[in-house]
């Protein structure tokens, strides 16, 4: 199990399913979001068809920025060091939305990425990025991803509307839903989700003993994580050029 992203650039991300595949290696990614009661029940929801056809969905993380809420040294030597963690915000931030929409919508690629960086505190940050918004383009619905160091709290939320309802997923285990144009919405409070999606530890463990069998449109899963740092990397190669990247068709 590797900590989010996958990898920094897509040409490793590839090699690593290559080699992951040749040797029978179970490899795994762990996104705190993934542990999420609410982000869990905003997927059944997509499955069941309750919001009809996903139109729009919005993706905010990030906090005050890694220095202002005090990581280690060595950890913010690495986060911004632009070629170990590939970008700033960017990368540390934009790979939830990145993965999270890549699973709603069952691992399909976007058609096209955009995105636009800052650096609001380049006295703190001068080598990378701490602001970043990424465009998603899909043949019928589209993404806004918001990774950023400039939050005024820590925020890990998710918003999916579709064609007949929208749920939001607030925090780890509160869910804001509206299924019906003629319905109030609803606050639900969710109990979290028992073992082994405790923590990832727990997880690994499973997969390992052979308990847990993740399929192929895991969260955690290769196939979708590949994707993510395949969005990344058109992320930020909008973002230096200034132009909206398309990517291949698989």
């Amino acid at each position: 199990m590797v900590e989010k992203p996958l990898a920094t650039t897509l040409a490793d991300a590839q090699e690593i399913q290559s080699l992951a595949a040749k040797n029978g290696i179970q490899v795994l990614t762990n996104f705190k979001t993934s542990w999420y009661a609410s982000n869990q029940y905003v997927e059944e929801l997509v499955n069941a068809g309750k919001l009809g056809e996903i139109r729009k969905v919005m993706v905010n993380d990030g906090h005050q920025g890694p220095k202002e809420i005090g990581v280690s040294k060595e950890f913010l030597d690495i986060l911004t060091d632009p070629l170990k963690n590939g970008a700033g915000a960017l990368v540390d931030f934009g790979c939830y939305g990145a993965n999270l929409i890549t699973w709603l919508l069952q691992g399909e690629k976007p058609v096209s990425v955009t995105a636009v960086i800052h650096q609001n505190k380049p006295d703190i940050y001068k080598n990378v990025d701490d602001e970043a918004s990424i465009i998603l383009q899909y043949p019928k619905a589209q993404c806004i991803i918001q990774g950023s160091w400039n939050w005024t709290f820590g925020r890990k939320d998710m918003q999916v509307y579709g064609n007949r309802g929208y749920a939001i997923a607030q925090n780890a285990t509160t869910v804001r839903q509206r299924l019906k144009e003629k319905s109030a919405e609803e606050v639900l409070k969710l109990t979290p989700r028992p073992e082994p999606y405790t923590d990832p530890f727990s997880l690994l463990a499973a997969v390992i003993n052979g308990s847990l069998i993740l399929d192929k449109n895991d969260l955690y899963g290769l196939p979708i994580n590949v994707t993510v740092v395949e969005i990344l990397e058109a992320a930020k190669e909008s973002a230096k050029t200034n132009k909206t990247i398309f990517l291949k068709k698989s």
